[in-house]
């Protein structure tokens, strides 16, 4: 087993809450974006996986928040509804495997992600 010292843990705690921290959106109206915006820039300059990661799940957020939208007019045909509810389990489920990754130390691509920050 690979031992880390505690910087490099530290590194690896600040990137997972990166990606956790977009689950704000949940409670608070665009908190999904404002909590890894947060995040990433108290520690962006202080570890380099952090700013990897804060980007990723910033980028991903504002994706999540488009794909949401546009099936949100799909609605009105009737394919909204599934759409919805599959991007919710999908926003679900692929932000934890990223915030687990990350505390791995590996640096996660969230697929279907449009990279508006790079």
């Amino acid at each position: 087993m690979e031992r880390i010292d505690a910087d490099q843990q530290n590194e690896r705690t600040w990137a997972m809450f990166c990606h956790l921290s977009s689950f704000a959106g949940f409670i608070i109206p665009f908190g999904g974006i404002i909590g890894p915006i947060v995040v990433w820039s108290i520690k962006k300059d202080q570890y380099p996986l952090v700013d990897d990661q804060g980007k990723e799940a910033i980028n991903f957020s504002i994706s999540m928040i488009i794909f949401y939208l546009a099936a949100a007019i799909l609605v009105f045909v009737l394919i909204g509804l599934p759409l919805l509810i599959a991007l919710f389990f999908f926003r679900l489920i692929i932000t934890v495997v990223a915030a687990i990754r990350a505390n791995e130390g590996v640096r996660f691509r969230y697929p279907m992600s449009i990279r508006f920050i790079t």
